[in-house]
């Protein structure tokens, strides 16, 4: 028997404790975090992920420096918070995609077509889904789910397992970056707007100059037309912009998690 192992049964209590206050904390990727939160993935497989992560965790990040493995309810909802705003913080990237593809759908004259999305289980547009689906392409091709286990890791020396803080701070700047995934949804969606504004500007001047043409018959099939176009030329550049917002959004999630010294 090693060191290492005599310790762990001397003191199985503080590990058990550190164990429940790790599982606490990855709670928040399996519920909202994109691809970890997927419908698509068996509850029995989250669970399976969570606890292998955390039979993993618990030795390394109970004897870190500052940790305090025990349970109590600030300790709890520390570890919740800190779930809790990495979830959140990751999740604004797929609604910045859903806000995006609704207003792109007015163009397109999808406004009423609507798809039951499995992983949220509501009705979502047509374009939502379709730009959703590329943003999980672009977080898997480019690693990026690995990125935000690292993070998760790396979270434990941050702030060590029980010294979490939750703090009033930490929502009121979530809510900020709430209210900015409507101007990215407008970023990604504006080449689209400005096509189809265009095409609806140029039939109606010449629908001025000849009211014999029908402008409402020729304006819907040269407005899809234009808008699909600019949208497959602008897809070149979405997966660049799709791993910027999801490594700034993490980044920033990361600097809001603080230890309760630092709130003090």
């Amino acid at each position: 028997m090693t060191s290492a192992t005599g310790d762990i049964i001397n003191d199985w209590p503080g590990y058990l404790s550190a164990g429940v206050l790790v599982l606490i904390r990855l709670s928040g990727l399996m519920v909202f975090a994109p691809i970890f939160s997927s419908g698509a993935i068996t509850a029995q497989a989250k669970a399976g992920l969570v606890l292998a992560m955390t039979i993993l965790l618990a030795p390394v990040v109970a004897v870190l420096p500052g940790a305090r493995p025990v349970l109590d309810f600030s300790a709890v909802l520390g570890e919740l918070g800190v779930g809790l705003t990495l979830g959140l913080a990751l999740t604004m990237l797929n609604e910045a995609l859903n806000f995006a593809g609704t207003v792109m759908g007015f163009e397109f004259s999808f406004s009423l077509v609507s798809l039951l999305d499995p992983n949220t289980m509501i009705e979502t547009p047509v374009l939502g889904q379709m730009l959703g689906w590329l943003g999980i392409l672009v977080i898997l091709g480019a690693g990026l789910h690995r990125t935000v286990i690292m993070a998760v890791m790396r979270s434990f020396s941050v702030v060590p397992v029980g010294q979490a803080a939750f703090q009033g701070q930490t929502g009121v700047a979530l809510s900020g970056m709430a209210s900015g995934l409507f101007l990215a949804g407008l970023q990604l969606a504006a080449p689209v707007l400005a096509a189809a504004l265009t095409v609806e500007v140029t039939v109606a001047l010449i629908g001025r100059l000849s009211p014999q043409l029908p402008v409402l018959v020729v304006s819907i099939p040269l407005k899809a037309i234009a808008s699909y176009v600019v949208l497959i030329a602008s897809l070149a550049v979405w997966p660049g912009w799709i791993e910027r917002h999801f490594t700034a959004l993490l980044d920033t999630a990361s600097r809001l998690i603080v230890p309760a010294h630092a709130v003090l």
